[in-house]
């Protein structure tokens, strides 16, 4: 069996009913989720003092926008399950139906009234059903900032012939740069399968227009590795931000480089420079050819025959 649940078919149906409730009960996906969540608020480089309203892209079941909600900004998820948004939704019910503590009577009346509109208003975010891969349905520059917690790398994977992986991530980082306001960041934490996913996450958001670049904290652990695309408008900041990232990358920024991995730049580079495909010749399919048109396909998701010695080989007219 996989361990990737990428490769077991759509999110949704991945994320079922009783997958949600495992998901949002399990204290170690809590933690981690946190975990996440927290180093990517500290990314964003939001002004701790000013609420601010932050889209959540593959919210599932809710843990990351309570951590919103404690750092006292305003979110709205959307998910492709139906199953982790029920969660989410009766979790937040429960929450707001749970009775004020009790206090001292010697407060007064003023400050009791203070709690009890404090404890109607305990939840500020907002869920919506949605596939990311459509692209965000939402108005220009609606969203002060935009977080994702292991979300992005579902759309590296077609799960049906009407799904291509390059449109879908193309429609998602397009309406993300829509609905952003000027100045906004972005902070989008990923689980590449290979290198080649990174980067084609990596250019297909520098072909809309941001800026930005890869930060890998633990890079050193095969398991505590994480993926943050950190996105942002302004390309003057990018020296910056490329500081606070060689820390994270220290041992393995030649090794990213070897695999093409975009990390800390403004992703641009060789790797935009895309080679020209073999010529085929008339009535001749030169081995070039083959090669390059059985690599096409395997980045499409489909299974393809591995190259061997007898790959184009031609074969006698006559046995």
């Amino acid at each position: 069996m996989t361990s990737r649940p990428e490769l077991t078919g759509h999110a949704s149906l991945f994320y079922n009913q009783k997958e949600a409730r495992k998901y949002h009960s399990s204290s170690r996906m809590i933690g981690v989720q946190r975990e996440i969540t927290e180093r990517a608020m500290e990314l964003l480089r939001l002004d701790p003092n000013t609420p601010a309203l932050i889209l959540d892209v593959g919210c599932g079941s809710g843990l990351s926008g309570q951590i919103l909600e404690e750092n006292g900004h305003v979110w709205l998820g959307c998910d492709v399950s139906r199953d982790m948004l029920t969660v989410a939704n009766n979790t937040a019910k429960q929450q707001s139906q749970q009775p004020p503590k009790e206090e001292s009577m010697q407060q007064d009346d003023s400050d009791d009234e203070e709690e009890e509109e404090e404890e109607e208003g305990a939840s500020t975010g907002d869920l919506m059903h949605h596939d990311m891969g459509t692209g965000l349905p939402f108005r220009p520059a609606t969203f002060d900032a935009c977080i994702s917690i292991s979300a992005l790398q579902w759309l590296c994977y077609s799960n049906s012939k009407n799904q291509n992986p390059k449109k879908r991530l193309l429609r998602f980082f397009s309406s993300l740069y829509t609905v952003l306001k000027r100045g906004g960041r972005a902070v989008l934490q990923f689980y590449p399968e290979t290198a080649d996913q990174a980067v084609l996450i990596s250019e297909t958001a520098t072909k809309v227009g941001f800026a930005g670049g890869v930060v890998v904290d633990y890079p050193n652990s095969a398991k505590a590795k994480k993926h943050y695309l950190v996105l942002s408008f302004d390309r003057s900041s990018t020296q910056q931000q490329q500081q606070q990232q060689r820390p994270l990358t220290t041992g393995m920024h030649e090794q990213q480089q070897q695999q093409h991995v975009t990390v800390g730049s403004t992703m641009e580079g060789a790797n935009n420079k895309k080679k020209k495909a073999p010529k085929k010749k008339k009535g001749v399919k030169t081995k070039e050819w083959i090669v390059h048109k059985k690599a096409m396909q395997r980045k499409k998701g489909k299974d393809v025959r591995p190259d061997t010695k007898y790959t184009a080989r031609r074969r006698p007219h006559k046995f």
